[in-house]
């Protein structure tokens, strides 16, 4: 496996685009600020959350007044009654499947999570993670990961070092 691979192959994709776009529209400069944003979650506890945040973004946006009349967004493949819009591309979560055998059953359930907006405690949670690429979870999820990858997930305390007195 390649250490940093989807931040590798995302910013190969975004220099392939931008000298494409840049190309095609005679313009020059960057197409958008930042770098991709990420971080590792505990899906059962964040996955629905981050589902919704993710979703809700073009609402809260005010592009849209329904996660369903965005057509990026994946809230018509997962809220959807039949099987009708169905890609190739995309691939259900497990606990997407886990809310029912029956797609009828499994879409309702999916659509009442979207009845009300997310705390803002856990809006700052999910942004405070993704801007510092940190981990989103409980403290021993958090810990799991540090020691499976041997980086640090969980920010260091503010302020300066205790002195060493002896």
């Amino acid at each position: 496996m390649i250490q940093n691979g989807i931040s590798l192959m995302m910013q190969a994709l975004g220099r392939r685009y931008v000298r494409y776009f840049n190309c095609t529209y005679q313009r020059t400069g960057t197409l958008w600020e930042g770098r991709f944003k990420s971080c590792v979650i505990c899906a059962e506890e964040y996955f629905f959350i981050c589902q919704r945040y993710i979703e809700l973004n073009p609402v809260r946006a005010n592009m849209v007044s329904h996660p369903a009349e965005y057509k990026w967004s994946s809230y018509r493949f997962h809220a959807q009654e039949t099987l009708e819009l169905q890609s190739g591309l995309w691939q259900p979560h497990e606990l997407y499947l886990k809310l029912s055998r029956q797609q009828r059953t499994r879409a309702k359930r999916y659509q009442a999570l979207f009845k009300h907006h997310i705390p803002e405690e856990e809006l700052g949670r999910i942004r405070n993670a993704t801007q510092s690429d940190m981990a989103l979870g409980n403290g021993r999820f958090k810990e799991e990961i540090e020691a499976l990858t041997g980086r640090r997930v969980t920010p260091k305390k503010r302020g300066r070092k205790p002195s060493q007195m002896g």
